[in-house]
């Protein structure tokens, strides 16, 4: 059985200095509760140290309550121009899923046929998993890859359900493995100013982690 761990985020790990109540860090930090809802952050690359926390692909996934999305759009023909960015979601209420068809869809090429290869820190939720069936229905041009770093609530009936649903929809759905954590690393994750490039280090785990929900997904399925 993979390895339990039940591990807490530390500020630093939510993005905020641990030694945020203290001097100047105290100006700089922000209550979470003071966000307006339905945030959604976009961008280029995300900081390492939220790659480092929310990508992890442990079991219990304690602390980690967003969704970050990265995605590679591929339009196809000729001058096609390749883009990528990444999503994440502030609050419960406004998914990155749906913040890539309400905001990041509309602006690619209209009637182009499209290969989108999303890379995701866990599975869609049910509702998600819903709105990605109706956007491939509608856009037959659409070809979409989902490498997923974790399982979100696999044991659930409706969500496997969903997932189902999802790949009778023509949706490819893959759990991440080392090399595609290493290919977010080089391409989506903040490097420090003035610093070589570092090299991505794996995680403990990170290989047995990734055959466990291998075969999860794969029994679903």
């Amino acid at each position: 059985k993979m390895a339990e761990k039940q591990e807490e985020p530390s500020n630093a790990q939510n993005g905020e200095p641990d030694n945020a109540e203290e001097g100047e860090g105290k100006k700089k930090k922000v209550k979470r509760e003071d966000l307006p809802p339905f945030e959604i952050v976009t961008g280029e690359r995300l900081p390492a140290i939220f790659f480092k926390f929310q990508f992890r692909n442990v079991e219990y996934s304690s602390g980690r309550n967003k969704t970050f999305l990265c995605y590679v759009v591929e339009p196809q023909g000729k001058e096609a121009v390749t883009s990528r960015g990444y999503l994440e979601d502030e609050h419960a209420a406004a998914h990155a899923e749906m913040a890539f068809f309400n905001t990041i869809l509309p602006t690619c090429q209209a009637g182009a046929r499209l290969d989108v290869t999303w890379y995701v820190s866990s599975s869609p939720c049910v509702t998600c998993a819903q709105r990605i069936c109706e956007a491939l229905r509608k856009n037959k041009g659409l070809r979409l890859t989902i490498m997923v770093g974790r399982l979100f609530m696999w044991e659930e009936p409706e969500m496997q359900a969903a997932l189902r649903s999802m790949k009778e929809a023509g949706c490819k759905m893959r759990i991440m493995k080392p090399q595609d954590f290493e290919y977010v690393w080089k391409n989506f994750v903040e490097q420090e100013e003035g610093e070589e490039a570092k090299s991505f280090v794996p995680w403990e785990d990170i290989q047995e982690n990734f055959q466990y929900y291998e075969e999860k997904l794969a029994e679903i399925l």
